[in-house]
């Protein structure tokens, strides 16, 4: 067996790209031992436990000492601090980083999904009292105004990229924001002209603000150009949601080749009795600690655990992934031919991974705005906990709905249709394909969601704590 610090830290990252967190917990506690001053192997110690749902606030600590230089390290442990019971420590400690590193946009951000899971109003202050510290500094005003955006805080976005415009002059980045928020706010959302000054400008993040607002606008055919575009690209992945959308509106019946109306939505009996979800339950509860999920996220009125929940060792989690495992397997065993052309069809079937996991508990009145994962290949809701009907009203109260629009585009198009929610009943559907939630009227409505992607497709894991969700 080796004994070289190095060659364990490569087995540990080996087996976690690969999810086996026992492996990877044994060998990295391997290389810790034989490298108890190494700052990487520390870190990645303690990402690994904290991935895995143990304590590991301790090896952050250890790691942060090991690296003083390098904040993203205590970002890490401000946010296993808040993971762990203890919010206002960690954000503390990342106010007091950010305080130190004024120029650092990730704790920033960071530090503003803190407060917003802590539900503080004045969640981007941190990024406010940067700007005044440094006026000069165009990149902490954009941070701080997509960071309003996100929230939907419109008129204080608007007074923030005044602010930038007269202190700092018009650029391309300014303009960009004007016309995105001119859209997406509403103030600008009919104008046709809004984004043709922007015609030689091209990203991805410019193109989906373009989609978005053309088919806001009834330029559908724009839109769909647009998304068109992207199409055998890496970036196609959040295109095709709005050409489905496109090409629905167009009478297109490339619309139905895409997302098969309901088809390719299947809902399974994943095995778990009833004292298993109620042990499940139990588990999910604790880990429910926010008061608020980020405003990126599709929860209104509830909240989303931030850590990967199935990659936890607790007995039940290991179980219950399994269950879910099963099932994922016999939905992607039951897929129509593969067609290269197609997101779904077209992925290698050999092996999956999980590509994020998380559970969601909603409040009454809560919902899942309609959205869909970008990052995933299939998408699911294993239900949990599910009001009785007489509790959350009648149909379609809680249920899960599919080809919905997002309300702020203004289509007119309905549902594909909808699965009931019931306890122990896993949802499996393309990660491409709309969907959202309609609220219900009273009761706890409990869920763990995942994506997938296919195994090929894993990309290198990152080192550089815990992970935050971009829902």
């Amino acid at each position: 067996m080796p004994e070289d610090a190095s060659v364990w830290l490569a087995r540990a990252i080996a087996a976690r790209q690969m999810q086996e967190m026992e492996s990877a917990l044994e060998a990295i506690g391997r290389a810790a031992a034989l490298a108890p001053t190494d700052a990487q192997v520390a870190l990645g110690h303690a990402q690994l436990r904290f991935e895995a749902g143990l304590p590991a606030t301790v090896l952050f600590q250890r790691a942060a000492a090991l690296a003083p230089d390098r904040p993203e390290v205590q970002r890490s442990l401000a946010l296993a601090m808040a993971a762990e019971g203890d919010a206002a420590g960690g954000e503390a400690l990342l106010d007091a980083v950010v305080t130190a590193n004024p120029l650092w946009l990730d704790g920033h951000r960071a530090l503003a999904n803190l407060r917003t899971a802590a539900g503080q109003p004045d969640f981007a202050r941190s990024l406010a009292r940067a700007a005044a510290a440094h006026p000069g500094q165009p990149g902490l005003r954009h941070a701080w105004f997509h960071t309003l955006c996100t929230a939907r805080r419109w008129d204080e976005a608007r007074q923030v990229l005044d602010q930038a415009e007269h202190d700092l002059g018009e650029s391309r980045a300014t303009r960009l924001a004007r016309a995105y928020w001119r859209s997406e706010s509403g103030e600008g959302a009919n104008d046709p002209a809004l984004f043709d000054l922007l015609e030689d400008e091209q990203d991805t993040g410019l193109d989906l603000a373009r989609v978005r607002h053309f088919l806001r606008g009834g330029q559908v055919q724009r839109a769909r150009d647009v998304a068109l575009r992207h199409r055998g690209q890496p970036t196609m992945g959040v295109f095709w949601p709005y050409l489905s959308l496109a090409w629905r509106l167009l009478g297109d019946a490339q619309a139905h080749w895409l997302d098969r109306d309901m088809a390719f939505v299947c809902a399974y009996d994943v095995g778990l009795t009833a004292a298993d979800l109620a042990d499940l339950a139990t588990l999910l509860r604790t880990l429910h600690t926010a008061q608020a999920p980020w405003h990126e996220q599709s929860v209104r009125g509830g909240t989303q655990t931030e850590r990967p929940l199935l990659l936890r060792l607790d007995p039940v989690i290991r179980k219950t992934r399994i269950a879910i495992e099963a099932v994922a397997n016999r939905y992607i065993a039951a897929l129509p031919p593969p067609d290269p052309q197609h997101p779904l069809l077209a992925a290698p079937r050999e092996q999956f991974l999980f590509a994020g996991s998380w559970s969601v508990r909603l409040r009454p009145n809560g919902f899942h705005a309609a959205h869909t994962h970008p990052m995933g290949w299939i998408s699911s809701a294993l239900y949990v906990t599910v009001p009785p009907e007489r509790q959350r009203g009648p149909a379609p109260a809680g249920h899960l709905q599919f080809g919905t629009p997002p309300p702020e585009l203004g289509l007119a198009l309905s549902s594909y249709g909808a699965v009931e929610p019931a306890p122990g009943t896993l949802a499996l559907f393309p990660s491409t394909m709309w969907h959202g939630t309609a609220p219900f009227a009273d009761g706890e409505r409990m869920t763990i969601a995942f994506d997938v992607i296919p195994a090929a497709a894993r990309r290198s894991p990152r080192s550089s704590g815990p992970a935050q969700s971009p829902r």
